[in-house]
């Protein structure tokens, strides 16, 4: 199964009750392993959960920190990036060239990388003085 297929079967299992918005991701562990999640929402916003912080917590839960590949798939006009928060998650387990797929469901997609999603991201390098 390709990354972009497994955040197309994670998505429908979204749970978005308010939004009716099903987002899926899918990561690849260094180990060549796939991470699924997708977004969960909660009645009192926004204590919901988005479908790259869960494919992340997955991996992390397998034993994982190093991802070397994203994709993203939700039903829209055109391919939706990840949230400020998704973006700052992903660097903290990625290098910048990581490349991340973002797609629709009817088959449109965007090519970009971690780096170029958060250009000029926080990192450990900041704190080398703590």
């Amino acid at each position: 199964m390709s990354l972009l297929d497994a955040a197309r079967d994670v998505r429908e299992r979204a749970y978005v009750p308010y939004s009716k918005f099903k987002v899926g991701a899918a990561i690849r562990g260094a180990s060549g392993a796939i991470y699924r999640g997708c977004n969960v929402e909660n009645v009192a916003y926004p204590e919901g959960t988005c479908a790259e912080a869960g494919a992340i917590a997955a991996m992390v839960a397998a034993g994982e920190t190093r991802l070397t590949e994203v994709a993203v798939i939700a039903d829209s006009p055109s391919p939706v990036p990840p949230c400020g928060g998704c973006r700052q998650k992903l660097a903290e387990f990625a290098n910048a060239d990581v490349p991340v797929l973002l797609a629709t469901t009817d088959g449109a997609e965007m090519r970009t990388t971690v780096g170029d999603l958060l250009p000029g991201r926080f990192d450990a390098g900041h704190m080398a003085r703590t």
